[in-house]
């Protein structure tokens, strides 16, 4: 019996050890968010977090699962800063490989909040887009990259420095 994390949620699994994540995710909790690109670790559609880290869950054991933290696309709620950009950069098209970019972008500016453009070209190499929407992908992270790169303005860290009051 394999146990971990995923999507913030407590989940045990009885298949065998070695089946592939990526089938646990979509077969046995119906996680169908994280989709099948080729198998072999190659085309980046079925990424997903693994304590943090970007992975093929094509390619990775259920029993290097275990308990470990997994996020997926589904964990992202919607909320994630990338998912905004995407639509904003209207990155979609067919949409078959965007959930795979978007778990290795959101990993990218995990590690490195803001990355230059090579940075985001290097990352996202390993991420095939069938529909070559490449220059719209990198746009979206940069777009992302740019807010975490402003600094707003916040009152309460500036130990009270323009309280007039005193």
């Amino acid at each position: 019996m394999i146990k971990f994390t995923i999507n913030d949620k407590a989940v045990t699994s009885n298949v065998a050890q070695d089946t592939p994540l990526l089938w646990v995710i979509r077969d046995e909790l119906k996680l169908k968010g994280t989709k099948f690109g080729c198998g072999i670790a190659q085309c980046g559609a079925c990424t997903v977090h693994l304590d943090g880290a970007a992975v093929r869950s094509c390619s990775i054991p259920l029993s290097a699962a275990n308990g470990a933290k997994i996020t997926t696309i589904e964990g992202l709620k919607g909320e994630h800063p990338l998912q905004q950009a995407w639509l904003q950069a209207q990155v979609p098209q067919c949409g078959y490989c965007q959930s795979g970019q978007i778990m290795q972008a959101a990993s990218l500016l995990a590690q490195n909040p803001t990355p230059t453009e090579q940075e985001v070209i290097e990352a996202m190499r390993g991420n095939l887009c069938r529909c070559m929407s490449y220059t719209r992908i990198t746009k979206a992270i940069l777009s992302v990259s740019e807010k975490n790169a402003v600094k707003v303005f916040d009152p309460a860290k500036e130990n009270n420095a323009n309280d007039m009051s005193a």
